[in-house]
């Protein structure tokens, strides 16, 4: 029998969804190959959890930190009438791709790489500069969510203050780069980015699953 309170999170199964009893949830993962579910102790922490992935949750303990429900009121759900970026960075400097995808559906809008060596933030700046000429061209009122501060703070200021050194193994990368710069540069836009809230509401869709 669950105990009260106990609420489980199906991202793959027969039916996925949120369920509050252990024999709910076998019934929509029952047969299932492959399915991922997993139990956490309050519907606020389900909720977070269902809205990112399986990958940021598989082998923990717990729900990841959990946010108080006057916290959770406060900071309120996504605004899904956005798309939401990110990069993945094996290593750093390492093998660097990024993305751009609905924020409500997931779907990949843009990609980017894999670029032989590059950094995290380097591929999340690129993400975003990629989202606003993308939201300008579709003539999109959509507001840009990622996850990176730094990145943020590289476009408000246009300049991508790496410290990773050019060579000919990055050059491709650094080329972009400087395409990014001069669109900023040259470029307005209305378009507000947002930082994504992942403590509230789990990791942002557009994520690489590799943590």
């Amino acid at each position: 029998m669950a105990k009260k309170g106990k609420f489980y999170v199906v991202w793959k199964g027969k039916r996925p969804g949120i369920y509050t009893s252990w024999e709910e949830c076998k019934a929509a993962i029952s047969g299932h190959k492959g399915a991922e579910f997993k139990s956490f102790p309050n519907f606020q922490i389900a909720q977070r959890a269902y809205n990112s992935n399986y990958a940021a949750y598989k082998g923990k303990k717990k729900g990841g930190p959990e946010l108080s429900p006057k916290e959770l009121l406060k900071i309120g759900q996504p605004n899904y009438h956005s798309i939401s970026v990110d990069a993945a960075s094996s290593g750093n400097p390492g093998i660097m791709e990024y993305r751009g995808v609905d924020t409500k559906t997931g779907k990949k809008l843009f990609k980017q790489g894999p670029f032989p060596e590059g950094t995290n933030n380097i591929g999340e700046f690129l993400a975003i500069v990629h989202g606003l000429a993308f939201l300008k061209e579709q003539k999109s009122d959509r507001i840009i969510y990622t996850d990176s501060r730094t990145a943020m703070s590289w476009v408000r200021k246009k300049n991508c203050n790496t410290k990773l050194v050019e060579h000919q193994k990055n050059k491709v990368l650094f080329d972009l780069i400087r395409r990014a710069v001069s669109w900023l540069k040259q470029n307005t836009y209305d378009t507000p980015i947002v930082k994504w809230e992942t403590k509230a509401w789990g990791e942002i869709p557009a994520d690489f699953g590799r943590k």
